[in-house]
């Protein structure tokens, strides 16, 4: 197994738009950099071959890793990108394959970028794809997924279970409580990348088994448990690379701060109605929300102010239309929407 030593950095983006009642991504199938050409290929081996749009960072060239990332999203998609955060920093070794060849250290800064969706153009065949259609165990707006209860509780059950060691079969059974609500414990539903991570060491997702093909060419790895390949044909869509765990991240940071960060606005117009604002706090945190106690919560917390105008073009009697009030990020230090309970 080769170890050259050398690192290159690389820009991730995972822009996430709400079209009508549905949180979409942005993905592309072809990439033209130096990270893409023959043997660097990050596709190569991917069940789907698409990926977030993503691109080197170049010292020389690039005057801040912001500039960078546009230019590669403009490049790929044909698109501009509004608000954006940074979102965490991936460097785990070998967590590009191309390492255990001889390649370099991969380490990608992910980045959020929020809008609403456009068509896209570009060199990189972009196209948006559903959120859940990747994470399908987060979506609990028509009540909790039937592949928990299914399929991956048994076959994270089943993991735990064949660790012969006590310490961390007991170890991984408190995790599988704490990140899937199991045994009387609560679902978190910003857990998102806890559960994904530890999908993947279990070995029931796509990427995972990919990994363990491909480092079992250099390393002596152990095999998949015996219902690892029933868990990977339903546990969605795969991505390049750890594209997929940069989505969970993203969930996670998205959901995280509808309590206390007024983000979700970033995805609608300047103008929206209520039940709009609605739709949209609901595909992002995963559950439905109580309609009276949503809007009682977004109206006494002086989030939104009328402007003056009816929405004519939905169904039924004209609804009131909203905007968001930008002066309450002066008045308040956490204005988010907050998740309120769930209806019924």
């Amino acid at each position: 197994m080769a170890d050259n030593g050398s690192a290159v950095i690389v820009l991730n983006a995972v822009i996430a738009a709400v079209t009508d009642k549905t949180p979409r991504l942005l993905m592309v199938r072809h990439t033209d950099h130096a990270l893409a050409v023959d043997n660097l290929n990050p596709f190569s081996g991917v069940d789907d071959d698409i990926a977030l749009p993503f691109g080197p960072f170049n010292p020389d060239r690039d005057r801040t890793l912001e500039l960078a990332l546009q230019q590669w999203v403009a490049e790929q998609t044909g698109l501009s990108i509004g608000y954006t955060e940074q979102l965490y920093t991936f460097g785990d070794r070998y967590r590009d394959p191309r390492e255990l060849a001889g390649g370099p250290r991969v380490v990608s800064i992910g980045y959020l970028a929020l809008g609403r969706e456009e068509a896209p153009s570009g060199d990189g065949h972009g196209d948006w794809f559903d959120l859940y259609d990747f994470l399908p165990w987060e979506d609990w707006r028509c009540n909790q997924p039937s592949i928990i209860d299914d399929v991956l509780i048994p076959s994270l059950e089943e993991w735990a279970d064949a660790e012969p060691y006590p310490s961390i079969r007991e170890e991984r059974r408190r995790r599988l409580a704490m990140t899937f609500g199991h045994d009387d414990a609560a679902w978190n539903f910003e857990h998102v990348l806890e559960r994904y991570e530890l999908l993947y060491e279990a070995g029931l997702v796509a990427e995972a088994e990919r990994d363990r093909l491909a480092r079992a060419k250099y390393i002596n790895t152990p095999g998949p448990n015996a219902g690892a390949r029933t868990a990977i044909e339903a546990t969605g869509r795969s991505a390049a690379l750890d594209h997929r765990r940069m989505m969970a991240t993203a969930l996670g940071r998205i959901r995280g701060k509808l309590t206390y960060r007024p983000v979700v606005f970033e995805l609608l117009p300047p103008a929206f109605t209520l039940l709009r604002l609605q739709q949209v706090v609901e595909s992002l945190s995963g559950i439905n929300l109580h309609k009276q106690n949503f809007r009682r919560l977004v109206t006494n917390n002086k989030l939104v102010e009328s402007t003056g105008a009816l929405d004519s073009e939905g169904p039924g009697r004209p609804a009131k239309m909203f905007r968001f009030r930008t002066s309450v990020l002066s008045e308040r230090q956490a204005p988010g929407v907050g998740v309120p309970s769930i209806a019924p």
